[in-house]
């Protein structure tokens, strides 16, 4: 891989964190506790409420994955190691890396 495909990879990464980051912010009032209520919110309206909260903080955990795996793979490129599979070492197929630039492993690694 040359260093402008490298370059690319570092700003679509950059990019999808970015995104994440937005993301978060975005829904985190959604993620607050529940107020439960009963004088002003009926039984239903409170079980739907804490479900839509459950979901957010699922989602908002997932949100932290991936921002590590996007981390993981800028440390990667810093470290020159970007584009190697962190298993065996043999490249990564670069089909793979437009699907996901943040696997860190080749097709052969992750199926074993």
């Amino acid at each position: 891989m040359d260093n402008k495909q490298i370059k690319a990879y570092r700003q679509r990464l950059m990019a999808l964190r970015s995104e994440n980051e937005r993301d978060s912010e975005t829904t985190a009032d959604a993620r607050k506790p529940v107020k439960l209520d009963q004088t002003t919110v009926g039984r239903l309206s409170r079980m739907d409420a804490l479900q839509e909260q459950a979901m957010q903080v699922e989602t908002e955990r997932r949100r932290h994955q991936e921002r590590q795996r996007i981390e993981a793979a800028l440390e990667r490129i810093d470290e020159g190691e970007y584009g190697y599979c962190a298993a065996c070492g043999d490249e990564i197929e670069l089909k793979r890396l437009e699907h996901d630039p943040t696997v860190p492993t080749c097709v052969s690694c992750a199926k074993g």
